[in-house]
């Protein structure tokens, strides 16, 4: 999949598309490519494009510098900095086979005009008829302590506390990361039109007693 330029509405159409099952540009873990793609926007996009969104709020979050990794345009996404392709050359005009669909007419412009008002209309009346569909998001969420004497019984306690309209709070494990400090892995699923996953994150971190940061692990589509 090659994107094109991020400066243009194609572009990020493209991008939004791409994150809509995917945490980060490559991989499980932030790395510089994200940071590549994150200068390459240069600022927060529009919430009409809502995965891109969330990607840029959750990357805005880290310390770029310290993430691992070659800062360069990810592989995968081809040159991202690149133009948008050029148009296709028009072909040569042949009188033969140009065919104007709307004319120059008033009668006829009247007439096509009337056309699409009853297409639209027929449109809406059948997208109104169906049961609208409830997106959803898995989430695993890293959440670490602060040392090795942090109560993580009382952690995990405080943060299923948390209840907002649209979460629920799944299972959780203790992964170890050194030193004999385990940090809290635990998964929820989210309705993706009510729950913010970064007021999520940042409501966890609010247990500064417990809780040192707060990664997303995995992020996928249900």
């Amino acid at each position: 999949m090659a994107i094109g330029d991020l400066k243009t509405e194609e572009g990020l159409k493209e991008l939004n598309r791409y994150l809509a099952d995917r945490s980060y540009i490559e991989g499980w873990q932030p790395s510089q490519e994200d940071v590549y793609v994150f200068e390459a926007l240069g600022k927060a996009p529009p919430a009409s494009h809502p995965h891109v969104l969330r990607w840029f709020n959750h990357i805005k979050s880290h310390d770029l510098k310290s993430l691992p990794g070659v800062k360069k345009a990810p592989a995968i996404l081809g040159d991202i900095k690149a133009a948008a392709p050029a148009k296709a050359a028009q072909p040569a005009n042949n009188d033969d086979d140009d065919v104007d669909l709307f004319g120059s007419d008033e009668e006829e412009d009247a007439e096509a005009a009337k056309i699409r008002e009853e297409r639209v209309k027929a449109y809406a009346a059948k997208k109104s008829n169906k049961p609208a569909l409830i997106a959803k998001s898995s989430i695993i969420l890293d959440v670490k302590p602060w040392d090795d004497e942090t109560d993580m019984k009382n952690m995990e306690k405080h943060v299923r506390l948390i209840e907002m309209d649209g979460l629920v709070w799944g299972a959780s494990k203790l992964v170890p990361v050194g030193y004999g400090i385990h940090k809290l892995q635990i998964m929820c699923v989210v309705e993706d039109d009510k729950v913010s996953v970064d007021l999520l994150v940042e409501k966890i971190q609010e247990f500064e007693d417990f809780v040192q940061s707060v990664d997303i692990a995995a992020f996928n589509k249900i």
